[in-house]
């Protein structure tokens, strides 16, 4: 019966034209608009608590009519479309929740998630960022999922480094890593699709990188090192294995490593990670003349990417050319301005051209992003 009250009430208010009635009429009208909004509402929170979530739907979309800016109900009807799964209709609840409350960190993050299952991934992922970056106060459950969605979005976007950082925070804070074996697999061999996306012939070799690459998160390097046999024996042809091992061996065994960077690139000769790796261990090696000669390629491939910059900066000051790599590392900088490593290259390097002001602006930028990160934390 308390449904039925709503089309009444706006019945009487179009019958009732605001020049023609008496201001005993509206207030009598407003009282009982605001007496079936009450009832409304009270009958929404009793059908959601006692998870008759269809009943609660239709008691919140009714209020609504009555209030439509009631926050509270457009939260609520918000969450309950994405609980039934009805995606578009909790994205449209949901952006008009928003729009009375920006910075819910918690309303961004519900939108992101109704806009991920609603494929909608670029707004998703923004989107998702935003609630992150808002706060999602102490809701553990939630903030898993978000870092989640986040980590395999990322993924799809290219954003591969950037995707095994939140997936190892997952990790860190406990997550079952058995839902993330496909997720670390994905971006561990470079490949930009979700774990629903995978085409089934390569399944069984994302799995294995991903195992492999838990593992050693989990410093089980013995069992990782095992995978990374198998995986090597069973797709030696596959873009990304080489550059996977190759990356893992540089610091246990660099000659190894150096050998699978270099089968890596015969395989994927426009591999720009493989090469920007293997000319930084060239450097780090001294062997000068073939780091710069390797990153400058890779600048021909990908005249974008901050970090051959960077590296072709380090193997140019180490040659001596102190000016040539400044300017190197400068570009790299103006790409990726957070990067505390090229900051500190360029520390060094203007520390050492006899550049005070520049030296200290570096290290300014330095100690502010670790004072940044220390927040965060």
């Amino acid at each position: 019966m308390i449904l039925m009250l709503v089309p009444a009430v706006l019945a009487l208010s179009i019958s009732l034209p605001p020049q023609s009635a008496s201001q005993p009429s509206r207030s009598a009208g407003t009282a009982d608009h605001s007496v079936a909004f009450d009832e409304l509402a009270q009958t929404a929170k009793r059908a959601r608590e006692e998870i008759h979530d269809d009943d609660a739907i239709e008691a919140y979309r009714q209020a609504l009519l009555l209030k439509p800016e009631w926050d509270e109900g457009l939260w609520y009807l918000g969450t309950l479309q994405y609980k039934k799964e009805n995606y578009f209709e909790a994205c449209t609840i949901l952006r008009r929740f928003l729009a009375q409350d920006p910075g819910s960190g918690s309303g961004w993050a519900m939108l992101g998630l109704s806009e991920f299952e609603s494929h909608d991934y670029l707004r998703a992922q923004d989107h998702l960022q935003r609630g992150m970056t808002l706060g999602l106060a102490d809701n553990q459950k939630l903030i898993a999922r978000v870092r989640y969605v986040i980590a395999i979005l990322l993924t799809r976007s290219e954003q591969f480094d950037e995707s095994m950082d939140v997936l190892f925070t997952l990790m860190t804070n406990g997550a079952d890593t058995s839902s993330l074996v496909e997720p670390f697999g994905l971006a561990a061999l470079r490949l930009p699709f979700l774990p629903s996306e995978i085409p089934p012939g390569r399944r069984e070799m994302i799995r294995m990188a991903g195992t492999a690459t838990i593992a050693l998160e989990g410093r089980r390097n013995e069992d990782a090192e095992k995978l990374f046999s198998e995986l090597e024996a069973k797709y030696p042809d596959q873009p990304g294995v080489h550059f996977l091992i190759g990356a893992y061996f540089l610091s246990a065994h660099p000659d190894e490593g150096i050998k699978e960077l270099k089968q890596e690139i015969e395989i994927s000769p426009a591999h720009v990670p493989a090469r920007i790796r293997l000319a930084e261990e060239y450097i780090k090696q001294q062997n000068l003349d073939q780091g710069i000669s390797l990153a400058q390629e890779t600048l021909k491939l990908a005249p974008e990417a901050p970090l051959a910059h960077m590296v072709l900066g380090e193997g140019l000051i180490a040659k001596g050319d102190s000016a040539g790599g400044i300017r190197e590392l400068e570009t790299a900088r103006d790409s990726l301005p957070d990067q505390t490593e090229i900051l500190w290259d360029l520390f060094r390097a203007y520390s050492a051209a006899g550049r005070k002001e520049d030296a200290s602006r570096a290290k300014d930028e330095i100690e502010r992003l670790g004072k940044q990160e220390d927040s965060a934390h």
